[in-house]
């Protein structure tokens, strides 16, 4: 008796342990291993103080938020992107943060997609803060165009900023951190790094890449255990991002605002981020959903995670076109959005960063969804 009564007690802790897990899997708004960090695991307070930290983008978006939260940690920063007046208003926010003095904070101006000058930006670093801590390799553009319709320029471009320009820094870096076998490369990456979604196949393959450079280097410093690297993917995050995504052509942008109700807050997916390099986690997904359950299910179900793509990849691309012919019609078919034109953004899709090469700095939340998506599309087609 006392047998099968230790059997049904196994069976009630597991089926109890199940629950639990369900329950918090459900409540969560980045994968469990990053959730348990932050109930269990080192504080960015405790741990990131008295770093150099360089964090590229950092006039808008993620990383402007970045510079403002690491700000109060006590860090000394650098900032880079390429509008400098930009960069020197964050600074100046920074400062009123009141935990860093002018001396704390480099404006560093940059251009990813310039290989030939991050040799010459590192040395600048170098020689301001006598080292490097941790790299944030944040700077990047999104896309938004059918890929049948995309000329190959587009995706050299961002083949080249996001790809080739993060890779050409951080091996710029990457020497001094072997010398003092000590540092950490966080990426800031995206969900389609990891999944893929229609109407991104340049920006999706570029966040492929990188993730794949960067899995293959942490595995090359297995023998340098104090470098730590990390892919940080998250989903929709509050930015311009859309709004400066490149559309058919290189001259072309979005270049008009989205729905950004749905979105995560840029403060919060910024913590999570501090809390996954306190802990030294190689790669998180900060993401509410459905986009965090869509991404569990393509690491772990990827045939059921196809299905569900091409499902929704069919209302997706539905709502784009629609759009297209919504806006040349309020447009009066005028050149500037006829043809192929610029594309107008009907749902937001799961990527951040913000290219430092063009204007506008984080948007508040738009209520305007009837004039941003078509009329009676369910909001789960939208999202995804």
């Amino acid at each position: 008796m006392s047998w099968e009564l230790g059997l049904w007690l196994l069976a009630l802790c597991a089926l109890l342990a199940l629950v639990v897990q369900l329950l918090r899997f459900l409540r969560a708004d980045g994968d469990l291993t990053l959730m348990w960090a932050e109930w269990q695991g080192r504080r960015p307070e405790w741990e990131l103080t008295d770093m150099v930290v360089w964090v590229t983008g950092a006039s808008s978006g993620i990383g402007e938020e970045l510079a403002y939260q690491l700000s109060t940690l006590g860090v000394s920063l650098v900032l880079s992107a390429r509008r400098v007046q930009e960069l020197e208003r964050v600074k100046r926010r920074c400062l009123e943060n009141g935990n860093l003095k002018e001396k704390d904070i480099l404006v560093l101006p940059l251009d990813l997609a310039d290989r030939s000058s991050h040799e010459a930006a590192t040395k600048v670093v170098l020689q301001e803060f006598g080292k490097i801590d941790i790299l944030v390799n944040n700077a990047g553009r999104s896309q938004r165009s059918l890929c049948v319709d995309t000329s190959l320029d587009v995706f050299k471009e961002l083949i080249e900023l996001n790809y080739l320009g993060t890779v050409s820094l951080t091996m710029c870096v990457l020497p001094h951190m072997i010398e003092r076998k000590q540092g950490k490369i966080v990426t800031v990456n995206s969900l389609l790094g990891i999944i893929s979604a229609p109407l991104s196949s340049g920006y999706s393959a570029s966040k492929h890449a990188l993730r794949g450079f960067f899995n293959c280097l942490r595995a090359e410093l297995a023998t340098c255990p104090g470098i730590v690297v990390s892919n940080i993917c998250p989903g929709p995050v509050q930015s311009n991002i859309v709004k400066n995504s490149l559309t058919e052509e290189v001259q072309k942008t979005v270049g008009v605002d989205t729905v950004q109700s749905h979105k995560m807050v840029t403060s919060r997916c910024v913590r999570l981020m501090l809390i996954s390099m306190a802990n030294d986690l190689k790669e998180v997904w900060i993401s509410d959903h459905p986009f965090l359950l869509i991404t569990y299910l393509w690491q772990y179900m990827p045939t059921w995670a196809w299905w569900l793509t091409n499902k929704l990849g069919k209302k997706r691309i539905e709502n784009f076109k629609n759009g297209l012919r919504e806006t040349a019609s309020e447009r009066g078919n005028t050149s500037r959005w006829s043809g192929r034109g610029r594309s107008r953004l009907l749902a937001e899709e799961p990527d951040v960063g913000l290219d430092p090469r063009t204007p506008g700095s984080r948007p508040e939340p738009k209520a305007d969804a009837k004039r941003l998506r078509h009329p009676g599309a369910p909001i789960i087609f939208i999202l995804i």
